[in-house]
């Protein structure tokens, strides 16, 4: 297990540009691989994640060649997949496993899916429900990994409400639709990341959205299209917590992603009192796409009351992690709640952030759904990652601000989403 030892920094400085955004990576290399021709994707995300699902495709009979952040796929058109010959492995990607189910249910051969120790852990019913009124047989136990998906290319197309806010149910859905005869609907409570709608546009889809319904019919064709992945603007954020919590720090960050329905974070932080610019703005490929600046404020930031709730969660809900180290810094704290979807991540991240900040002096109060941090001064400690990558790399941030050294137990993680995150933070830090 790699531990990694975190010093106090002064200030974040220079010009960086961040891996490409994982949930883009991931369904720009499922959906060229559905569509007829070959694709050229430009920043594709380096991480775990995303070279499971390069993997499980593999397996699939998709043709790729992969050269750095460059991935060349040969399209198989929606029909072209071959029946995998062993299970295929998504690691720790639940992105994966969720959106690859609404694939294979329309497949006329059989696959399962597995996944590590984590993974396994995590709640699949949420899939396995809505395939099963398409038509779709899954076995799972208890509604876990591994799943056992019996391919019917009969599924039928239908009209789904989403219980909970989730992208990754709306795009298994959606991808089942278009294996499904006739169309397949979802009605969702709250916008959620939209990347799905705006990649299967991009290849050729039809897809309608209105009043939070969104429709496909079954059977489109997809052509080929390159494109470029913008860079993550979920990762972005432990480098704007890190920068604006240091006075002095003056930091830009290159081609970071825009989408409107991932943007809850930069929101927040402005409000809180961040001193956050964005330039450059602009569309590549149907996404949105600009740069930013933060800098360092002196004294603590914030207003009388801070409170994230509603809404806005479902938008932000990666940031949350690196959201509460932030709160240490605010001068009223911060209250996180309708939160309860982080219980079933990586880790209980709820529970995570709780008991590292606590390790670190920090006051903080847990709620089932949230917790309340109130504005702490930190003392360095050793931290446990829980084997959860957003953790990993919150608490890399909170040893910045620390007195004292830190220590990460586990650090390896982060590799599931930012291979090279600790390189990348220390030259932010050596810039300066």
């Amino acid at each position: 297990m790699r531990q990694m030892l975190i010093k106090p920094a002064a200030e974040l400085r220079g010009t960086l540009k961040l891996p490409g955004d994982k949930s883009i990576s991931h369904r720009s290399a499922m959906i060229s691989s559905l569509a007829v021709g070959t694709t050229t994707i430009d920043n594709y995300a380096a991480s775990a994640d995303c070279s499971s699902t390069l993997s499980c495709l593999a397996e699939l009979g998709v043709k790729f060649e992969r050269a750095g952040a460059v991935v060349r796929i040969e399209g198989t058109g929606i029909r072209g997949f071959r029946a995998p010959s062993v299970p295929l492995d998504c690691g720790n990607s639940g992105t994966t496993m969720r959106l690859i189910t609404g694939i294979l249910a329309g497949q006329r051969f059989e696959s399962t899916l597995v996944g590590d120790a984590s993974l396994s852990k995590r709640p699949m019913r949420r899939v396995i429900g809505p395939m099963v009124a398409m038509g779709g047989t899954i076995d799972a136990d208890d509604g876990h990994a591994p799943l056992r998906i019996h391919g019917n290319p009969g599924l039928k197309g239908f009209e789904h409400t989403l219980s909970i806010a989730s992208a990754q149910i709306k795009s298994c859905i959606l991808l089942a639709g278009l294996h499904a005869e006739g169309t397949t609907v979802v009605h969702e409570p709250t916008p959620t990341r939209d990347h799905t709608e705006r990649m299967l546009k991009w290849f050729g889809a039809v897809v309608e959205s209105e009043n939070g319904a969104i429709s496909i019919n079954g059977g489109q064709t997809l052509a080929a299209r390159d494109l470029s992945v913008p860079c993550d603007i979920s990762a972005a954020a432990f480098f704007l917590v890190a920068a604006a919590s240091l006075s002095g720090s003056d930091l830009k960050l290159v081609n970071v992603g825009l989408n409107p329905t991932r943007t809850g974070v930069i929101d927040v932080l402005i409000d809180l009192g961040v001193d956050l610019a964005i330039l450059n703005e602009r569309e590549v490929c149907n996404e949105l796409v600009g740069d930013l600046t933060v800098r360092g404020r002196r004294g603590p930031l914030g207003s009388d009351a801070n409170i994230v709730r509603g809404g806005i969660i479902a938008n932000l809900i990666d940031e949350i992690p690196i959201l509460a180290i932030l709160g240490t810094q605010l001068e009223a704290g911060l209250e996180i709640r309708d939160a309860a979807e982080l219980r079933v991540k990586e880790s209980d991240r709820i529970r995570s952030v709780v008991d590292n900040l606590r390790r670190m002096g920090a006051e903080i109060e847990e709620f089932p759904d949230g917790f309340r941090v109130s504005r702490s001064k930190l003392t360095g400690a050793r931290v446990d990652s829980f084997d959860d990558h957003r953790i990993a790399m919150a608490f890399a941030v909170a040893g910045l601000l620390a007195e004292g050294e830190t220590e990460i137990i586990g650090a390896e993680c982060v590799d599931v989403s930012f291979p090279g995150f600790f390189d990348t933070l220390q030259s932010a830090v050596s810039a300066s």
